[in-house]
């Protein structure tokens, strides 16, 4: 398991918390929903987001590139992303990595089984829609950064608002909710598909954690919130 926290990791889940505050708020007097989701049952999945953000589930292996630089690189990188490069080093051989692909409990499992319970109980198609467009964005923006993975901006899913609010203004939540975090995961899983693993590399290459689930539950947060001023 990749499961680390440090300076970084720290400061995010300060942040984090500071932002459920008020939304525990709204949740408490019933004012945020997500489609069928109530506002307790919203409030627990964004609660339970970054708990289980550490926690990563192992699906296959591949082998990857261990670029020389990362020696160099490795202090930096840990600090930065908040994953632990330098004890990662020493996994493999000298230039390659065994990588692990790994599912992302915050990030992806929870995530997903919402995007489906949504979808399954009304199905979306301008969320579908816009779905297709976060993942084109996400394909171009997002960077595979040696030691770390894929790395995707976290205001990402903020693409969504403008779009959602055009469409289906009187359902944007649960689309921004939809077409956002479903865009950047499937995103995140087409730039794993066109990694070139004989040029870059990883030890971990988590899907929906790491440098992916800031952008993620950001567009969670956001869906969350706007629910509480669109009728």
């Amino acid at each position: 398991m990749r499961a680390y926290v440090n300076r970084k990791g720290l400061r995010d889940y300060i942040i984090y918390t500071l932002a459920l505050l008020p939304i525990a708020m709204l949740c408490y007097k019933q004012q945020l929903t997500l489609g069928p989701i109530s506002s307790y049952p919203l409030f627990l999945i964004l609660l339970l987001m970054p708990i289980a953000s550490n926690i990563e589930i192992p699906i296959t292996k591949i082998r990857t590139r261990k670029n020389q630089h990362m020696h160099r690189d490795a202090l930096l990188l840990e600090e930065t992303y908040g994953v632990p490069v330098i004890k990662e080093l020493s996994t493999g051989t000298n230039l390659i990595y065994d990588t692990k692909i790994t599912l992302n409990v915050g990030g992806f499992i929870i995530p997903m089984l919402t995007i489906l319970y949504l979808l399954f109980s009304k199905m979306n198609f301008v969320a579908l829609e816009i779905m297709l467009i976060v993942l084109v964005v996400v394909a171009l923006m997002a960077e595979f950064v040696d030691g770390v993975g894929i790395v995707i901006p976290s205001y990402t899913g903020i693409f969504t608002i403008p779009l959602a609010l055009i469409l289906a203004p009187q359902n944007a939540a649960t689309i921004i909710f939809i077409a956002g975090t479903g865009g950047i995961i499937a995103g995140s899983v087409a730039s794993l598909m066109a990694l070139k693993r004989e040029e870059k590399g990883s030890a971990y290459i988590d899907i929906g954690g790491a440098a992916c689930f800031q952008a993620i539950y950001v567009t969670t947060l956001l869906a969350a919130l706007i629910s509480g001023f669109i009728p």
